[in-house]
């Protein structure tokens, strides 16, 4: 009597629960990235605008050149001068209360980050023109 062995190997590899992994890998990182949102200034960037812009005497141009100075309509000042100055803004203005940030082409980021950090924090519009 001659019993046969069966010495052939199964080399199939099964697909149905390495799919079943990528469908919950899927579901899982879009419903996580729905959750998560980013930590931003709200800026105001020049564009259409809705309303008619202020008379030309009270707009306030913050000026940062390349070496982090700041300078509010021509004068020279500091960064607790324009903070000053946006609080006396927003007394009078209100909720209308806005200034412009004109940064030159080469002005550090962190003097521009700080002005526009200023007008979030004191809720006041600030639009950021493009580097000169």
């Amino acid at each position: 009597m001659a019993i046969k062995k069966k010495s052939k190997v199964n080399a199939e590899f099964n697909m149905s629960s390495l799919t079943d992994i990528i469908f919950l890998l899927l579901i899982f990182f879009m419903l996580t990235s729905s959750v998560v949102s980013p930590n931003a200034l709200d800026l105001q960037l020049p564009g259409k605008k809705t309303s008619p812009p202020p008379p030309k005497s009270k707009n306030k141009i913050v000026m940062v050149d390349v070496a982090g100075n700041y300078t509010l309509n021509g004068d020279p000042i500091s960064l607790e001068g324009i903070e000053k100055q946006i609080l006396a803004l927003k007394r009078v203005d209100g909720i209308k209360a806005a200034f412009v940030v004109s940064p030159s082409g080469k002005s550090n980021n962190e003097a521009v980050v700080a002005l526009l950090n200023l007008a979030y924090v004191h809720e006041v519009k600030a639009v950021l023109t493009a580097p000169q």
